[in-house]
């Protein structure tokens, strides 16, 4: 691997913050997922998830800027490196055997085993996206999961009540098809394998977890298991009494409305609650005709001077 502030097109003055995102932008580009008939597009990923391995992490970050150690992350020796070559000039150090290093941290290994172990690392290499002489790869840190993905999703009690699928964006712009389980609750989580942040160590990628919020409703407001709504109704419909159209979660029904009925009291409609566990609570409001009605008006007069009533009684 090169340079990782190159990889990842950044000043060695940017911060955490600009990391991230200088490598969540290219990881977006040359995901496995959006690059499928592409390798180089997959090595490329590979090679910014090694960048972003090494530049997150504040002590290896550290020491890569101090020289302590290189781009893959394995330890620089004083005056040679593993490859054989004296301060980097281009030159084969005299006398060192670059397994003879191998040998002398492999705790007394022959040079066959040290090149065993050496043919052990470079498979590592393409398993983890970088080289460690010691075989442990990435700086012998094991690959690590990605991170989940966190988000809440607004859910129609429609939707809820029918147990349909809703759609969710992730960060990467892949949508998310999410099947809402049986009577799902507000405020539970559904878990989503693998449906997370792409892992910067080759490691599997992290879940999503999804938060079930309800949208408000135009119509319906829930009171615990019941719902409730509001139908206007006119004064003749409420003196006479009538057949209204009344709206559920599922469609119209229709709704005997009493002579004389008192609107103070909901009409209760049995199992039209939400997942059918409640009623629908049916509270009528009298709208009056617009404009004012000189008849009516002339009645009113009658009424409150001849037939005087108070609510309630």
């Amino acid at each position: 691997m090169s340079d990782p502030y190159s990889i990842l097109k950044i000043s060695k003055s940017a911060s955490e913050k600009e990391v991230k995102s200088a490598f969540r932008k290219l990881a977006k580009t040359y995901h496995p997922d959006q690059n499928q008939d592409d390798p180089k597009a997959q090595a490329k990923f590979a090679e910014i998830n090694s960048a972003y391995e090494l530049l997150s992490n504040k002590e290896k970050r550290g020491q890569f800027d101090r020289g302590e150690i290189d781009a893959q992350g394995n330890p620089k020796m004083s005056g040679f490196n593993f490859s054989g070559m004296d301060g980097g000039q281009g030159r084969r150090t005299s006398g060192i055997n670059p397994e003879d290093i191998l040998k002398e941290f492999m705790g007394g290994m022959g040079a066959g085993n040290a090149g065993a172990r050496s043919t052990r690392a470079g498979q590592t290499q393409q398993q983890a996206g970088g080289w460690d002489p010691f075989g442990g790869g990435m700086g012998g840190a094991a690959p690590t999961k990605g991170k989940d993905f966190i988000a809440p999703v607004l859910v129609t009690l429609e939707q809820a009540h029918g147990g349909e699928s809703v759609s969710l964006k992730l960060t990467s712009g892949r949508m998310l098809n999410i099947k809402l389980p049986k009577k799902v609750q507000e405020g539970q989580q559904i878990r989503l394998n693998a449906q997370g942040q792409p892992s910067p160590t080759g490691g599997p990628p992290g879940d999503a977890i999804i938060t079930v919020k309800f949208k408000r409703h135009k119509k319906f407001r829930r009171d615990g298991k019941d719902l409730r709504v509001d139908v206007p109704i006119t004064l003749y419909d409420a003196v006479l009494g009538a057949k209204i159209r009344v709206p559920t979660l599922t469609g119209n029904v229709e709704l005997g409305v009493p002579p004389g009925v008192d609107t103070a009291k909901a009409l209760r409609l049995k199992g039209k609650g939400l997942y059918g566990d409640g009623d629908l609570l049916v509270n009528l409001r009298i709208v009056l005709p617009k404009g004012g009605d000189a008849d009516l008006e002339s009645l009113m007069r009658f009424w409150r001077e001849q037939k005087t009533y108070k609510p309630g009684e």
